[in-house]
Order: structure tokens, then C-alpha cells, then sequence
């Protein structure tokens, strides 16, 4: 990896960090942010909000996704990904987001995003190597 692109994914998790400041996480005290790099430059934050019945949280990754989405139209495209959490704990995308945000993000758009070593980095087609598709007429 580059030092420029190195140094674009510091910034990157920079933004997901102040976006897990604004977490709505009551229940769990987990506080997680996202940030999106979108393919024009934008940069786009997300934060994760609980409800008291789980099954209706939303992650970070996904809240960014669908802002990015209501922000800039369907044909965005995702350059890059950056998730991080106020707890120190791993954290990357769980499946449901990953599944999400892979209509939207190019295979080889790095994820960065805190792991049991320390920051991790990875292609996002390694972290969703066998996602559902459908390929619509």
C-alpha cells in the first residue's frame, strides 16, 4: 500500500471516529462510526442507533450507505471504507452490512477497520468472498 492511500485511510477512519461520538447506543454502549469514500471524492459518515429491540438497530456502515444513497442517487460508487468504535474492541462489518454495501463498493476498495491485531486492512472482496447476487435485466 502507498503512503498516499495509507495516509487517505488514516483520514478515512479520522471521520469514523467522530462519527461514533454521535452514536445512539444506550442499550449495548457499543459506539461504532463509518465513513465512506465515495468514487467522487465525497467522504460520507454513518453512526450506529439501537433500539431497545435489537433486531431494529442499524450499523454505522449501513446508516452511512443509506445517507450516502439519499445524498448522492443510486449509482454512487464506494472507493474505500473505514469503521471504527469508542470501545477498543474489533469491530468489522458485520455480514448484513457487508452484503449492503457490496451493490455499492468496487472489490479492491480497501476496509479499515479495528481487529484483535490492531487496525486492520482488507479488500472488500475478502470480506464478502461468496455475497448474494442478482443480476437483474
Amino acid at each position: 500500500m502507498t503512503k498516499s492511500i495509507e495516509k487517505a485511510l488514516k483520514e478515512l477512519m479520522k471521520h469514523a471516529e467522530k462519527a461514533a461520538l454521535k452514536s445512539y447506543s444506550p442499550y449495548s454502549g457499543f459506539r461504532v462510526g463509518a465513513a465512506l469514500q465515495l468514487a467522487n471524492g465525497k467522504i460520507v459518515t454513518g453512526t450506529n442507533v439501537e433500539n431497545v429491540s435489537y433486531g431494529l438497530t442499524i450499523c454505522a456502515e449501513r446508516a452511512a450507505l443509506v445517507r450516502a444513497v439519499s445524498e448522492f442517487g443510486p449509482k454512487i460508487r464506494i472507493a474505500a471504507v473505514a469503521v471504527a468504535n469508542r470501545s477498543g474492541l474489533p469491530s468489522p462489518p458485520c455480514g448484513a452490512c457487508r452484503q449492503m454495501l457490496s451493490e455499492f463498493t468496487s472489490p479492491d476498495a480497501p476496509v479499515v477497520f479495528p481487529a484483535a491485531e490492531g487496525v486492520r486492512t482488507m479488500k472488500f472482496s475478502d470480506m464478502l468472498p461468496a455475497g448474494f447476487e442478482l443480476k437483474l435485466k
